[in-house]
């Protein structure tokens, strides 16, 4: 299992440090407070990646910590459309080129706008997942931002 994924070679080539984590999940249990307790960081230093579509834009990216959830009227605010909604956990794939519980922020097929919460400002590491179940990459939150080209605001609750 280990070895680098997209996204670590992304951050390779930006010359961004980070590590690679690995820890065994779960397929029935992929909730960020569980992975935060594998991979020894607080959850609120674990950031989901999330996948919605908007009623105007189509597909953005969201992250927000494990211990919050994302407000959809401040994304959609932030996005510029009226609404977004979740993406069907069968349609990640297809979307992103991911699977639930391995979204990454970076390397998705096609390049997404991507906006993180504005909690991640400061932080060192951040934890995100690295492209694949059971592997989490731990980075400065503020180069993960510039890395992915990210709107960092207020989006979690």
């Amino acid at each position: 299992m280990a070895g680098k994924t997209t996204a670590s070679r992304i951050l390779d080539t930006m010359k961004i440090p980070y590590t690679l984590h690995e820890y065994e999940w779960d397929e029935d249990d992929l909730a960020a407070s569980t992975v935060a307790d594998k991979v020894g960081l607080p959850v609120d230093r674990l950031f989901k990646t999330l996948v919605l579509k908007g009623d105007k834009t189509g597909f953005v990216l969201a992250c927000v910590p494990g211990d919050k959830e994302l407000d959809l009227k401040a994304l959609a605010a932030a996005s510029r459309n009226k609404s977004v909604e979740m993406v069907p956990v069968k349609d990640l794939q297809s979307v992103t080129g991911y699977i639930r519980g391995g979204v990454s922020p970076l390397g998705t097929k096609k390049k997404f706008p991507l906006f993180i919460d504005e909690s991640i400002r400061g932080l060192d590491p951040v934890s995100i997942s690295a492209g694949r179940r059971g592997t989490q990459i731990f980075v400065n939150g503020d180069r993960l931002a510039e890395a992915c080209e990210a709107t960092v605001c207020a989006i979690s609750k």
